[in-house]
């Protein structure tokens, strides 16, 4: 298991960043801005948006599991209780107090 040093624990609520950034992003698009909560930490592992371009991956950014509500990512009319699961790295996310 790969130790984590970012900002964020489970059941903490974040914010993905609304920003579109150049080259390779592993932040997908339809998230962007969107609001949901850490339901899991994976740990600290090499930077892919750094490795895509032959850099280092360094430094490390802690990786997590994010969830959101369905409704919030696609709209009124999706079943209440249903969440979408993305991957996010920590320089991605942003605290909601």
């Amino acid at each position: 298991m790969n130790p984590a040093s970012g900002r964020f624990k489970q059941g903490d609520t974040v914010r993905v960043l609304n920003e579109d950034r150049p080259g390779h992003i592993r932040t997908p698009f339809y998230i962007r801005g969107k609001v949901g909560w850490v339901e899991r930490v994976y740990g600290d592992f090499l930077n892919p948006e750094s490795l895509a371009f032959g850099g280092d991956g360094l430094p490390k950014r802690t990786l997590y599991l994010v969830a959101f509500n369905q409704a919030d990512v696609w709209g009124a009319g999706q079943p209440p209780k249903d969440k979408v699961l993305v991957d996010i790295y920590d320089h991605w996310l942003e605290p909601i107090a």
